[in-house]
């Protein structure tokens, strides 16, 4: 029996995720208490049932039972279930844009007493134990949901070979990248923001690209970087880590961070590497 639980921020996925296990066969259930997740599959597993791939959504719904979350998939493991925990993660000031826009409620309403930021505080500090165990981190606060989507696919049911490595660009006034196992500040390099007529174009951009790559500095930066991580992709492989995410950081998230990037992931695409590439600002 297979088991993908999911839980994170309220208001950061966990239904659309739902949504789509749902869609690929998988025998759904949104909100259940941790306690009754191993009761359930004790029931499923000693039953006749043909149910053999689950996702529930286990979150701070279930009130002060969310405390037992480790304990309870600990207990799924030792009952000998394949089980993975997806953490969805969000921004505080999109989940709070999200909320105002649906006007629901946050499960912490009243512990917070109608204050969805301290609500919001409130689940973060709960839920950061189930983040740190968890096997697969997505955060949602820039995705639009067909790259959500893809990103579950690639997590659970594209089988590949290899370790998958996320490359990101993103602009640090927007906040860091929150998710990479590796983040890399290339604001020390010349901006093309500055150039006019390179100024409303991006890295995806030849002339911005090559404005970029054009100094001296920026190839031997990349240069090193690249060789750092040839370097480590083999010490990541030998400890079992199924993917790497490598962000580049610049200013707006545009020019020099894009350009970064890109070159990076057409690097190891030719190292017969499984390459995502994801232009978080690229657009803002």
């Amino acid at each position: 029996m297979k088991i993908v639980v999911v839980t994170g921020m309220s208001g950061a996925g966990k239904s659309s995720a739902i949504n789509f296990f749902e869609d690929m066969d998988y025998y759904c259930i949104d909100n259940m208490p941790p306690e009754l997740l191993i009761k359930f599959t004790d029931l499923i597993s000693n039953s006749d049932s043909n149910i053999d791939k689950i996702a529930v959504a286990v979150d701070m719904r279930s009130g002060e039972m969310f405390a037992r979350f480790e304990d309870s998939i600990n207990e799924l493991k030792a009952m000998g279930i394949d089980v993975s925990v997806l953490f969805i993660d969000c921004d505080d000031d999109k989940l709070l844009n999200r909320y105002k826009e649906t006007r629901r409620k946050h499960p912490l309403d009243s512990e917070a007493s109608g204050n969805l930021v301290a609500a919001i505080e409130i689940e973060r500090k709960a839920t950061s134990h189930a983040k740190e165990i968890a096997d697969f981190y997505i955060d949602s606060t820039n995705l639009k949901i067909a790259d959500f989507k893809d990103m579950l696919r690639e997590a659970f049911f594209e089988k590949k070979t290899g370790m998958v490595i996320n490359v990101i660009s993103f602009g640090f006034k927007y906040g860091n990248a929150k998710d990479a196992d590796l983040v890399f500040d290339v604001r020390c390099l010349p901006n093309p923001f500055y150039i006019p007529n390179l100024k409303l174009k991006t890295g995806l951009n030849d002339d911005v690209y090559n404005y970029v790559m054009g100094f001296s500095e920026a190839d031997m930066l990349f240069n090193k970087i690249y060789d750092m991580i040839k370097f480590l992709i083999p010490l990541y492989e030998k400890e079992g880590k199924s993917r790497l995410t490598i962000a580049f950081g610049c200013t707006g998230g545009k020019h020099r961070s894009v350009s970064f990037a890109r070159r990076l992931s057409e690097a190891l695409e030719r190292d017969g590497l499984h390459i995502r590439t994801e232009h978080r600002h690229i657009e803002f």
